[in-house]
This record gives C-alpha cells, sequence and structure tokens, in this order.
C-alpha cells in the first residue's frame, strides 16, 4: 500500500485526467492521497473529490501564497468546514518568504495575489495551527526559506499531540531534530532526485526497481538520510513538484502554459527512491511509511 501525504488533486491542470489517475492509483496500490486545499475557492473541490473517490483524504487550508488574498469571512468558513468534516486534515498552511524576496515579479504563479508580508503569513498560519491543535488534528505545513521564523513559532505555541507535517522539507539537517522533538514527520518529494546523479542503471520500463543505485548528495538528499525512520512519509504534490524526466514512471501532457505536469502515479518513483536512498528494500520502507501514515492521518 503507498500514501502520498501530500498533493493537490483539486488542481485544473488534473481535471481531464482524473479517471486516468484514479486508475494508475488503482494499480499502483495508492491507497490514500491528502488532498490540499489552498484557498476559500477550492476547498469545495477537494470536497468534491473526497466524494467520489475513497482515495482522497480532504484536508483544507488557507497558503501562505493565498494569505493576502483571504475574504473577511475566510476563518467561520474554514470553521464550517471542519465542523462538517471531522476527520479532515488542516492544510495547506504555513510560511513563505521566497515569494517576498526571491520570487520573479512576474511570477505567472503569483499573477493576481497580494503577496502577505511575512508578520502577516505568521498571524494566517498560528491561527489555523492552533485550530488544528484544539481539536488535535493532522496538519500539513509549507515553508520556503523560512525555516528559522517556523522553529521560532512551533517552539513557542503548542502543536497537534498527533505531530504535523513539513511537507517536502527542504530546511537544513542540523534542523530536524528540533523539529522531531514536537512531533514533526517529514514527507520525502521525488523533485529532489534533481540533486541526484543519473540513475544509470534505471530501466525505464520497470517500475522504479531502483535499490541499489547512487542517488548522489545534494542537501536535500541528505538531509532526509537523518530523518527518524519513524517520521517518514513520501509524497508528490502533484501537480506541482515534477520528477526529473528520467525518474518519472508516469507522465501527463503539458500544462496549457508548457510547464510539465506531475502525475500522482509518480509516486511509486519517490518511495523507491527514498527505499535506495537509506539503504532499505523497498518492502521494509513501505511498510515504516504505512506505519507513519497511519500514525498521523489515522487508519
Amino acid at each position: 500500500m503507498l500514501h502520498d501525504a501530500h498533493n493537490h488533486l483539486q488542481d485544473e491542470g488534473l481535471a481531464v485526467h482524473l479517471e486516468r489517475i484514479a486508475a494508475s492509483a488503482r494499480e499502483l496500490g495508492i491507497t490514500d492521497m491528502v488532498v490540499n486545499g489552498t484557498c476559500e475557492t477550492d476547498w469545495p473541490l477537494v470536497h468534491a473529490l473526497a466524494q467520489r473517490y475513497a482515495f482522497v483524504r480532504p484536508s483544507y487550508g488557507l497558503h501562505p501564497w493565498d494569505a493576502g488574498n483571504r475574504s473577511p469571512t475566510w476563518l467561520e468558513t474554514l470553521r464550517t468546514r471542519l465542523a462538517a468534516e471531522p476527520r479532515a486534515a488542516i492544510g495547506e498552511i504555513g510560511l513563505d518568504r521566497w515569494i517576498l524576496d526571491s520570487a520573479r515579479p512576474d511570477d505567472a504563479r503569483l499573477a493576481g495575489l497580494r503577496r502577505a508580508p511575512l508578520a502577516e503569513q505568521a498571524e494566517v498560519f498560528l491561527v489555523q495551527l492552533a485550530m488544528a491543535t484544539a481539536e488535535n488534528r493532522p496538519v500539513s505545513i509549507h515553508c520556503l526559506q523560512a525555516y528559522g521564523q517556523l522553529d521560532e513559532l512551533l517552539h513557542a505555541h503548542p502543536v497537534p499531540a498527533r505531530g504535523f507535517l513539513l511537507h517536502a522539507y527542504a530546511g537544513p539537517a542540523a534542523l530536524i531534530p528540533r523539529f522531531t522533538a514536537l512531533g514533526a514527520y517529514f514527507s520525502f518529494n521525488g523533485y529532489f532526485l534533481k540533486d541526484a546523479l543519473a540513475p544509470a542503471h534505471r530501466n525505464p520500463n520497470s517500475k522504479c526497481n531502483l535499490i541499489g543505485d547512487t542517488l548522489g548528495s545534494g542537501a536535500r538528499l541528505e538531509a532526509f538520510k537523518k530523518v527518524p525512520i519513524d517520521r517518514l512519509l513520501v509524497e508528490t504534490d502533484a501537480p506541482a513538484m515534477p520528477l526529473p524526466a528520467a525518474w518519472r514512471t508516469h507522465k501527463l501532457p503539458p500544462a496549457t502554459d508548457g510547464a510539465p505536469l506531475n502525475h500522482p502515479g509518480n509516486l511509486d518513483a519517490a518511495y523507491t527512491a527514498l527505499a535506495a536512498l537509506r539503504g532499505l528494500p523497498l518492502a521494509e520502507l513501505t511498510a515504516h511509511v504505512s506505519a507513519n501514515f497511519s500514525r498521523l492521518f489515522g487508519p
């Protein structure tokens, strides 16, 4: 059984491919996809997917990219939705300094968005974290170029007793013990394989039999060698964060702007690469991840 700890199946780029994706999920044994809403307008889409597909686990939150465009009633809307769905997670929430300091002014992904200052993002993040903590819900946290601030906030405020997910963790390895002590889980994303050496022994027609391959020593990969085995999860963030082309086991036509779309079926490649990185048989890694997923998100 495979578990995608974080994706965005509600994204409009995947809408025409949903039945194809569902068929791949059945073929691969993907039993769970945590589908994260990011703004008020896509929460109903996530809910509809959860009604349509048994493998969808809904999660609702206000993403830091969308914090600056929230409506006056966003929090009431979120509370109402969560009250109606007691098993839903909260997310994607978090902090993002990248959109303030590093993103290009003309980045099409940010068109029409008011980029909320970090203090405002923190305010939005903390009220959602408090909701997750009060109800002990799973919470999925986004962080880009703000791990120091995230560390300070998480140590200064209560967190859910069941723990929380740092999705696509790309922070310093030195912070892993500090986050772990608070209950953090860390999800590996196949996008990080861009830091790896080319998979010289990979048969592109196989189901990603990479055990024993050398993956390289990028900082993000090295960090995942240090995550405790009982805190490892795997994700795709589909349709974002596509794997390097040589590693993709499932492909979709590009988006209308030509950007590649990450197929959720590439979860199998991420699992197998993480097993190789950790020096574990794939079956052993899969068993650990299944136990971790159930512990955080529930059976």
